[in-house]
């Protein structure tokens, strides 16, 4: 408690000086003085004595130099307490810029001094009558200030005269010292209502400023019942409803520094839990550049909780801006945090360990720091396959001066010294000719390094480890002297050593387990949300742990809830609405012609085709399947009229239509205003004025059309089908699909897919559909129902399904008209991609956007059958969907293409170098990298077709 009462104590102090300084226009420089006296009186008390020397001389204007060195030294934290009876000695000076600064001071040290500030009480009641309002306001600022329950009645008297000044000032002054007399006497509740029923209706700006102040604090204690109830739903309400608190817990991020602390720790303990809780609410906790750096930390710490498969590349791109920060801190943190991802997500393992290898070449020292530290518990997962990177570290130690970064390197060497025998001896003879120089923790490590060594290589580093182990012995640091002492007696045998002697070998190279990188986060849940415990990580006093669940179940009567009946929309609202839809209609239908005209003139030849075609399709048609089509779309019309608009609008309208739906949302909210208000004129003029505004926008702007990547046709298509229901399953009914590698027709981020339906029974089967509540997560365009399939027939159809750029499978139930027969269609990750047609210099350009993290590498051998363009072209699409892209260079292979669902691009390329070839994966999507990247190396170093 005594910690947390100075730091409210320094705070306090600091806004009375800054609250000083905004009064007091007067003294300029009363602040900038005092931080340049600092030096005076850091921490001798004879420099308080000059200070109290200078209060008590007949000169105002020593005085006054030692006040602004006094309110300077409180600005900067310091205690300046037993200057007080020096102090409150001029509260009577005539001097007005003293007595300003002399109050400042007893503002802050009136609660602790109580005694002395009595004594002056008479001087501050006649201060209450003094002319200038600042020297009004501050002697009634200090009265409240002295919690002393004697002076209650004074004090009443006090703000009740206050209340009525004539300056805004005061009575702003008084508002805020009705609060703190309310606490230390409730009793005088009923005297201050009148008091505040007064202030209300002062007209004054100052005065509603101040209300707003105290209603801001209301709102704050709402932001704690927000916060309760998220704690009341998080330990009793069931799984599915927890949903609920979400938007609210996020709402609550827009607000205050200190809310936003409490708030992010609750929601860093539930994204363990329930990731699910918050994905969707991922961009509100990105971080911003004006966050503090225990808000970015918080922040990071939820992003790397809500990391999967799905999202990881979108969180591996914010890092890696991030990892920029001039925030070092925080820089730290987010190395830590891309560490964390590599060992939750296997598929991102290798991308983050190659960011991480790049970050060693930054010029901060921290972050490279911090990178060894995560690359050296990353290695220990798979130390075997990231020799290289072992090596490269070797190669970077001279430059890095971080004792901890540099003892990592070296216990990487030392345990896996048998993985690069020619450079740990190498390292070790460096570190034997700066040994008396390194900081201890490194000599720790270099010790460790010989021993193993000697060990393992005992022809190369025998004399070396003798050298370093006798350094060792007389180190000024005990821990290293017993450490060298007892490596010593272990490694090198003699007739003084133990039994142990037998087993050095055993003791030092003993596999070591790989650290589990885990979040801060993760044991919390033991404390109730919301609470000083929870926040502290640490039981506090006075904590109660929630009760166990009855053993007698309650009264059924507590959960009948009162319904209440849902208040309906005026009319005029619904008016509004078509009011709205009638505009932007008449704008679109207007434009649409007119574009609609231009393309038909330029493109007249096409267009009479194409009718011509359509005109013998639709002629094919039934009239019943054109009624169904017609009343579905009347149906989608009336359900989602301004997504259907937006949906079918030509992209160079489409921002203008945006805009007009804006403008009509603002003409709406100006009419509702002005039936509700009486100034009704003032409200149409400004009506008038919005819409000329905004009209004149429509020709002002300049309109940008993004235009997307095109889709080329397929290289290669394979005719592969795969079981989806085998006929014992199915009860005669087979299925089989396959990918066809075309535009889906049904939506352009859906992958066509081709099934073929077989009946292989005796009896035929009927009304063979996909149940429409089968689909889990990915949304799928089913096939039209097929009412009849005789025996031994087939039938083929086309379906499309959203697989949102994951190999996640899409699960579904194939129908018939007796049973259900729950399927799934595992799509390859190759199958998520369209080829796209470019320039060698744009996949150069793009290429160089896509570097870092998006990048994928690996070397492979290749066989002789492979080296030819054409066996690497077959080899490459028949994996991914993927377009060849023409390549200047003979030795380099380039292809390109897009994921189907979100549009991200998707480079590869492959470079020849005899006998091995260099396979490089540039995209967003990490994971799909990753996962094009090891198919790609099987295909390409398999001699089959």
């Amino acid at each position: 408690m005594s910690a947390n009462s100075v730091s409210y104590n320094e705070q306090g102090s600091v806004e009375s000086g800054v609250d000083a300084a905004q009064e007091n226009s007067s003294i300029p420089g009363s602040f900038s003085s005092g931080g340049a006296a600092f030096s005076l009186f850091s921490a001798d008390c004879k420099k308080n004595e000059d200070l109290k020397e200078m209060l008590e001389s007949n000169k105002e204007s020593l005085k006054l130099e030692a006040m602004k060195r006094i309110v300077g030294l409180i600005a900067k934290g310091k205690n300046a307490s037993e200057l007080f009876p020096a102090v409150v000695k001029n509260v009577a000076s005539k001097n007005i810029e003293l007595k300003k600064l002399v109050y400042v001071y007893l503002v802050r040290y009136a609660e602790e001094q109580q005694d002395l500030a009595l004594l002056s009480i008479s001087t501050f009641q006649r201060a209450l009558k003094d002319p200038n309002q600042l020297i009004r306001a501050s002697a009634l600022r200090v009265l409240s200030s002295i919690r002393v329950p004697i002076i209650v009645p004074i004090m009443m008297l006090a703000i009740k005269e206050a209340a009525t000044d004539l300056s805004p000032y005061v009575r702003k002054t008084a508002a805020h010292a009705i609060q703190k007399l309310y606490s230390l006497d409730p009793d005088q509740k009923e005297h201050l209502i009148e008091v505040i029923e007064k202030l209300l209706k002062d007209k004054s700006t100052v005065k509603y400023l101040d209300i707003h102040t105290n209603m801001t604090k209301m709102l704050l204690v709402i932001k704690m019942v927000v916060m309760a109830v998220s704690q009341l739903y998080w330990h009793l309400a069931p799984k599915h409803e927890l949903s609920i608190i979400t938007k609210s817990l996020v709402r609550l991020l827009r607000s205050h520094r200190e809310v936003q602390y409490i708030v992010l720790q609750n929601i860093a303990t539930m994204s363990i839990q329930r990731k699910g809780m918050f994905e969707p609410f991922m961009k509100s906790f990105y971080v911003r550049s004006t966050d503090a750096t225990h808000i970015k930390t918080l922040k990071l710490e939820i992003l790397t909780n809500l990391a999967n498969e799905a999202n990881i590349s979108t969180i591996l791109r914010e890092f890696q801006t991030y990892v920029k920060s001039q925030d070092k801190a925080f820089a730290a943190a987010t190395i830590q945090a891309i560490g964390r991802c590599a060992t939750n997500i296997s598929e991102v393992t290798d991308t983050c360990l190659n960011g991480l290898v790049l970050l060693l070449s930054n010029r901060d020292e921290t972050v490279v720091a911090e990178s060894v530290v995560v690359i050296k518990k990353l290695l220990q997962t798979q130390p075997s396959q990231h020799s290289d990177i072992i090596k490269h570290m070797a190669k970077l130690f001279d430059n890095i001066t971080v004792p901890m970064a540099r003892a990592s390197i070296l216990w990487l060497m030392g345990e896996y010294c048998e993985h690069v025998p020619k450079i740990a001896p190498d390292v070790l003879r460096k570190m034997a000719k700066t040994f008396t120089n390194e900081e201890d923790i490194v000599k720790l490590q270099i010790v460790n390094l010989a021993a193993k060594l000697y060990l393992t290589n005992s022809k190369q580093t025998k004399l070396l480890t003798q050298y370093i182990l006798n350094l060792g012995k007389y180190d000024q640091n005990y821990d290293i002297r017993d450490r060298t002492r007892f490596i010593r007696q272990l490694i090198v045998p003699n007739e003084k050593s133990g039994a142990l002697s037998k087993y050095a070998r055993r003791i030092l190279m003993a596999p070591k387990p790989a650290p589990v990188l885990q979040s801060a986060f993760k044991d919390r849940d033991r404390f109730q949300l919301g609470t000083l415990s929870h926040t502290l990580n640490s039981q506090a006093s006075g904590y109660l742990e929630l009760s166990d669940w009855p053993a007698v179940a309650p009264d059924q009567s507590v959960r009948n809830v009162e319904v209440v009946e849902p208040v309906r929309l005026p009319c005029i609202f619904i008016l509004f609405y078509f009011l709205k839809i009638m505009l932007v209609l008449t704008y679109i239908c207007v434009h649409v012609e007119s574009v609609s005209e231009s393309e038909s003139e330029e493109n007249s030849d096409d267009s009479n085709k194409s009718s011509s075609s359509q005109s013998e399709k639709s002629s094919s048609e039934s009239d019943s399947e054109k009624k169904k089509k017609t009343l579905k779309n009347k149906k989608l019309q009336q359900q989602k009229p301004d997504i259907l608009i937006i949906t079918y609008l030509p992209p160079q309208i489409m921002q203008k239509t945006l805009l007009l739906i804006i403008m009509t949302k603002y003409i709406l909210i100006h009419i509702v205003l002005s039936i509700s208000t009486q100034f009704f004129v003032n409200c149409m003029c400004s009506l008038l004025h919005l819409c000329v505004f905004l009209a004149c926008q429509f020709d002002a702007v300049s309109w940008h059309v993004h235009v997307s990547l095109q889709a080329s046709s397929p290289v290669f298509v394979p005719e592969t089908s795969h079981e989806l229901l085998h006929r014992m399953t199915g009860k005669g009914l087979s299925a089989q699909y396959r990918f066809t590698r075309q535009p889906c027709i049904y939506g352009n981020s859906m992958v066509s897919l081709q099934l073929t339906l077989s009946n292989s029974s005796d009896q035929a089967l009927e009304n063979i559909h996909i149940s429409e509540k089968s689909s889990t997560g990915q949304n799928i365009h089913r096939f039209n129902a097929i009412e009849r399939l005789e025996p031994q027939a087939s039938v083929t159809v086309s379906m499309g399904v959203d697989f949102n750029d994951s190999t996640q499978a899409a699960n579904f139930q194939l129908c018939t008209k007796e049973d259900e027969f729950s399927v799934s269609i595992q799509p390859a990750v190759g199958e998520l991609l369209l080829p796209i047609t470019m320039s060698e210099a744009d996949f150069t350009k793009e290429q160089g956007k896509l570097m870092g993290m998006n990048e994928s590498s690996a070397t492979i051998t290749m066989t002789p059958e492979n080296v030819s363009s054409q066996s690497v072209n077959r080899k490459v699409v028949s994996v991914a969907n993927i377009g060849v892209i023409p390549s200047s260079q003979e030795n380099i292979y380039r292809f390109a293409g897009k994921t189907v669902s979100s549009g991200s691009l998707v480079l590869v390329s492959v470079a020849l170098k005899d006998p091995d070839a260099v396979i490089t994966i540039n995209t967003e999507k990490t994971v799909i990298g990753s996962m094009l990247l090891r198919q790609f190396k099987t295909a390409l170093t398999n001699s089959g077709p």
